[in-house]
């Protein structure tokens, strides 16, 4: 990707110091004699029902929530657990049926045309499906919300070629849409998104149109505009080997409500909620199919104790240290670790032979999440 020389559009005087490892500083505004800091979202107590032939459905149920500034902040959950509803309140797509949106401490739901109209200039979005005119060249849709706002014809010819550059689209500004790979067309929406200037950045599914190969050049991309800019963003997905590789904070929705909410590695690593763990079981190696076969659901003579250990945030757990704390032989069956935010998460399972009852007690004294899987025959 060519050089990033963005710095043009924003104003580098603006830009604060923050305590987030490897993302730029947010910058700071003025509002009512108090210092505010661009990019922050603030749900509190957001509802909304939608009314249909078969009576009113509640997609948000009271959700409360912040996103700090300079975030990539993901929203999952299943599919109608509300997570497009509440993304599109930001920019007031959607309107709640109660509760409020703050951004940038700032009450939305009382803008009035004009100050609606500036939200969205500092709220960008992008979407699954690029939505591009056909008829007009890449230059041509990038300009489309500077000529809105009725901008003068040089800077509007200036920040198009500053978006482009920023999106490795420098060379392209001439071509029809027609003539661009998916991956150039959602770059083109990117760029569109950001040439007016905004403090955040909505996501909507904007990668699951993609191949896994374009859709990591964009989530890279996406990760370089969010460090180098500080631009605040939250994206939605059904993928969650995209939460785990770009977000650093997630959201958990289920039929409305916030389920469970933190830091990508807690979460990943060591999730509590049912949901949460039923999202992310594509991500994990499961049990081997042979051992899936010879599992039990009830202990008998002479059977071994599957415990599936997880463990986020620290090393992972030490064999001999189980051996010594259980007291009997200890078996590792599967093991896999990675870093995500700079921390280890993984999950480990061994078989235990001759586990006691309270065997997983005093596991839990060496850290992670222990669950009792099942049992297996000794000798296998």
């Amino acid at each position: 990707m060519a050089g990033l020389a963005f710095d043009s559009l924003r104003d580098p005087a603006r830009w604060i110091a923050r305590d987030r490892p490897g993302v730029a500083a947010a910058p700071a505004l003025a509002l009512a004699n108090e210092t505010r800091i661009a990019g922050t979202v603030r749900f509190e107590a957001v509802s909304k029902t939608y009314l249909s032939a078969a009576g009113p459905v509640q997609a948000l149920d009271s959700v409360d929530l912040d996103v700090p500034a300079g975030a990539i902040f993901g929203i999952i959950g299943r599919s109608g657990a509300g997570k497009s509803s509440l993304l599109r309140t930001v920019n007031r797509l959607e309107e709640p049926t109660s509760g409020r949106v703050l951004v940038d401490g700032e009450p939305i739901e009382a803008l009035d045309t004009e100050g609606l109209v500036a939200l969205r200039r500092r709220v960008g979005m992008i979407f699954q499906h690029f939505n591009l005119l056909s008829a007009k060249t890449v230059r041509g849709n990038v300009a489309l919300p500077l000529k809105a706002a009725g901008l003068p014809k040089p800077e509007i010819a200036a920040r198009v070629d500053e978006a482009l550059r920023l999106v490795g689209l420098e060379g392209k500004a001439d071509t029809y849409p027609s003539r661009l790979s998916g991956g150039q067309k959602q770059r083109v929406g990117i760029a569109r998104a950001l040439v007016s200037r905004p403090e955040i950045l909505l996501c909507d599914e904007a990668t699951s149109a993609l191949d896994p190969e374009t859709t990591l050049t964009i989530l890279n991309l996406l990760r370089d505009i969010n460090r180098r800019l500080g631009i605040t963003i939250i994206l939605i997905t059904h993928e969650m080997s995209v939460i785990r590789e770009i977000c650093s904070d997630v959201v958990v929705l289920e039929t409305g409500r916030v389920v469970e909410t933190g830091p990508v590695w807690r979460v990943f690593g060591a999730p509590e909620h049912p949901t949460t763990r039923a999202l992310l079981e594509p991500l994990s190696r499961g049990l081997p199919a042979d051992l899936a076969a010879r599992l039990q659901p009830h202990p008998a003579p002479g059977t071994a104790t599957v415990l599936a250990i997880t463990f986020s945030g620290q090393a992972a757990p030490d064999l001999s240290a189980l051996v010594a704390v259980v007291g009997a032989p200890v078996r590792l069956l599967q093991a896999g670790i990675e870093r995500i935010q700079g921390h280890a998460v993984g999950r480990m399972l061994v078989a235990v032979d001759g586990a006691g009852p309270d065997a997983e007690e005093r596991l839990r004294g060496l850290g992670g999440t222990i669950e009792r899987i099942g049992y297996v025959a000794a000798d296998d």
